[in-house]
């Protein structure tokens, strides 16, 4: 039986169709719904319409491997879920593609990238998961055998962007009010990083990709192979992204090998994200996941 899952995240909608364990499909396209409303709990009509165009593309992708609707797993993340419009998104959506939306919340968003995470990387120590998308960051302490602490904030590159990236390229002061922020609004992480002591940071999703691709882009003039599901990323080259990343403004951003649009404004808020948790939580050690929600959901269905 052909079922299909679809990440509706608050910069890029995944989908992905398989069969049993074999995967058959799947594409990421941009829909930026989180753009212009996400800090006043709203998607706005331009983000809404960019979604339905989206989901259009892969309603026709759905019904050329005739894939049954009622085996499609659309899960609604940050931007969905935090909507005040969020019923009427949902409505529209299903009205114009036939897709329904099933909005998880943070729990069970970060549980889904862990399967996919602990299925691309091997976990042999006590590891911090930062999944970084437009809306939310997940955050998941585990161990090589199970999850230990975990937690969704509304923290991610989106929100970011708009508080504290107020013209290009980031000021100092700016990176300063982001760090005061960030040691505020992960307290809780904090603590929880106090009494687990990761030792690895295994980052997922966009930002993290990015970082990748610079990195190979730089040994190889390529890409990252995308037939390989877990990388060591050393984090000597995490300080020379970050260095490189601050400092240029988006055209010179834009030249870096490995950047693509979607990821060259938020990028700068995703590394200072990242700097202040490798720095705060004494962390000297960065694998990277290719694996994540969309995945965690995979591994999920593909047993029924």
């Amino acid at each position: 039986m052909k079922k299909a899952i679809i990440d509706l995240g608050t910069n890029t909608f995944h989908l992905m169709i398989f069969e049993g364990q074999n995967i058959l499909f799947k594409t990421s396209i941009a829909s930026k719904i989180g753009q212009g409303g996400i800090n006043q709990n709203i998607i706005t009509e331009d983000g809404i319409q960019r979604a339905l165009a989206v989901l259009t593309t892969f309603k026709q992708k759905l019904i050329e491997f005739e894939v049954d609707f009622a085996n499609v797993f659309a899960f609604g993340t940050s931007a969905i879920r935090n909507a005040n419009n969020q019923e009427a998104f949902v409505e529209r959506v299903r009205n114009e593609t036939q897709i329904t939306v099933t909005v998880i919340d943070g729990n069970k968003e970060a549980e889904l990238i862990y399967t996919g995470v602990s299925n691309a990387v091997k976990i042999d120590k006590n590891a911090l998961i930062v999944d970084i998308g437009g809306g939310s960051v997940e955050f998941i302490l585990c161990n090589p055998e199970k999850i230990l602490w975990k937690r969704s904030f509304e923290i991610g590159g989106q929100r970011l962007m708009e508080k504290f990236m107020k013209k290009d390229k980031i000021s100092q002061t700016e990176m300063g009010r982001l760090e005061e922020y960030l040691r505020q609004e992960l307290l809780p992480l904090t603590n929880a990083v106090h009494q687990y002591q990761p030792e690895v940071l295994i980052g997922s999703s966009g930002s993290f990709d990015t970082l990748n691709d610079m990195f190979f882009w730089k040994k190889t003039g390529d890409f990252a192979p995308t037939d390989i599901v877990g990388f060591d990323y050393p984090i000597s080259e995490f300080w020379i992204a970050f260095e490189q990343l601050i400092f240029a403004n988006h055209e010179e951003r834009m030249k870096i090998g490995g950047m693509i649009p979607l990821r060259v404004d938020m990028i700068v808020v995703a590394v200072c994200l990242i700097k202040f948790v490798l720095q705060t939580y004494n962390i000297n050690e960065i694998k990277i996941s290719n694996y994540a929600l969309k995945e965690g959901a995979f591994f999920n269905l593909a047993m029924f």
